[in-house]
């Protein structure tokens, strides 16, 4: 893929007033969920999940693409369509986990880094082959005593830029995803500061990687009080937290910028989006949307419930869901669309 390509693939990503669709939990957390719900926690029940997931009618309106997991870009329909060709047809775009997940770090108590560089550029081809158009790595830090070292922050930056090289070498568009955790005593200052601080690491790296701005998409937390902070702040106090942030860090020339939801109950994650959307603010240099994963899945998981008969139902939530974070993207979501379901 042409680096021309590449821009057109992260500009498609983040077009419209649509966002993303993250489904690519790992096993583990899957099952977790699916315990929480009362699921059973199985192969079968894996698979159909996200096979309905990716077959819901007019999901293509409102979702650009859907990140997935290893094991769900191999899994096929019961008549034998790959679930990536069900999301193309539809007009999704098919993105890829690719890290190994976190492990912690050494001689950093608390602190961890994200692996999966050994073998990558393989894998990056493999998927490719399998249509995948873009890959996600995500790097976590925390805030605590102490937190996050300094240590910290840029084993995951050199890990982020590494890994966002490899993707563009072998035509995936990367998604750059460093999440600083909500869990936490800390105030919305404390999460803006340490935000802004990963994300001049990460694009420090990025520029010693050479890698181009305009082919990556930005996948950062929003920034929030944390989750044991006696004083949670309200809707706008978040919104312009989070665009201080990014305007303090983020290169104009990223092609833009999702949300991951961090953890937020859905209806609060997109009233977040949305009022960042409607502050009285100078024009933003990149789109804002959402690549959302509870706060999108979460109320059709809970109706699905495992159950055949349930799929329709679980698909108008998964939908209404959706609709209602593409009309955050455009500043018109209220509490009125909500009970208009």
């Amino acid at each position: 893929m042409s680096a021309q390509e590449l821009v057109a693939v992260a500009q498609a990503l983040v077009g419209g007033d649509k966002g993303l669709l993250a489904m690519d939990e790992s096993v583990p957390t899957c099952e977790e969920r699916f315990e929480q719900a009362g699921i059973p926690r199985t192969p079968q029940n894996r698979h159909a999940y996200r096979q309905w997931l990716v077959s819901t009618p007019g999901l293509g309106e409102f979702i650009s693409a859907a990140i997935l997991h290893d094991e769900t870009i191999r899994q096929r329909a019961p008549d034998g369509t790959p679930l990536v060709r069900l999301l193309t047809d539809a007009g999704i775009l098919a993105g890829i986990k690719v890290d190994a997940g976190t492990h912690a770090l050494a001689l950093s108590a608390g602190e961890s880094v994200t692996e999966g560089l050994d073998g990558l550029r393989e894998r990056l081809a493999e998927y490719r082959s399998l249509g995948a158009r873009f890959a996600k790595w995500r790097a976590v830090i925390t805030i605590g005593e102490g937190r996050p070292s300094a240590g910290c922050i840029q084993a995951n930056a050199h890990a982020l830029a590494r890994y966002a090289a490899l993707c563009q070498e072998a035509g995936l568009v990367p998604m750059v995803e460093p999440e600083v955790l909500v869990e936490g005593r800390h105030t919305l200052q404390r999460c803006g500061e340490v935000t802004e601080d990963v994300l001049r690491a990460v694009f420090g790296q990025l520029h010693d990687q050479r890698v181009s701005l305009e082919g990556m998409i930005l996948k950062p937390n929003m920034v929030l009080p944390g989750s044991d902070c006696p004083e949670q702040e309200s809707v706008d106090a978040v919104a312009d937290a989070t665009l201080d942030a990014l305007r303090r860090t983020v290169p104009a020339a990223v092609a833009g910028i999702a949300f991951l939801s961090g953890g937020q109950p859905g209806e609060q994650a997109t009233a977040h989006l949305n009022a960042m959307h409607t502050r009285d603010r100078p024009r933003l240099p990149w789109p804002l949307t959402f690549s959302f994963a509870r706060a999108i899945q979460q109320p059709a998981l809970e109706i699905w419930h495992g159950k055949d008969t349930q799929i329709p139902a679980a698909q108008k939530a998964l939908l209404h869901r959706a609709r209602c974070d593409a009309a955050a993207r455009r500043g018109a979501y209220t509490p009125a669309l909500e009970r208009a379901s």
